[in-house]
């Protein structure tokens, strides 16, 4: 699965979780570039894109997870 392709998918599942489209994802995007990710959101989007990717994360990876980049980065390692 390409980057895009991984990318996509993750745009799908913060789209579900936030109930909007009106942000664009990229690698230095973090909470504060988007509105209505906040802490009890991020931990639905966490359980979402496992849940569309199949995998479960790691505490460690979590806790070092800065931005999307970082996110994609960890989605690459684990499928």
């Amino acid at each position: 699965m390409s980057r895009e392709e991984i990318l996509s998918k993750v745009t799908e599942a913060f789209t579900t979780v936030l109930e909007h489209n009106n942000f664009q994802l990229t690698n230095e995007t973090t909470a504060n570039d988007v509105d209505g990710w906040e802490s009890i959101t991020h931990m639905m989007i966490i359980t979402e894109v496992e849940k569309v990717f199949n995998i479960k994360f790691k505490l460690m990876d979590l806790m070092n997870m800065n931005n999307v980049g970082d996110l994609l980065n960890t989605i690459e390692s684990e499928i």
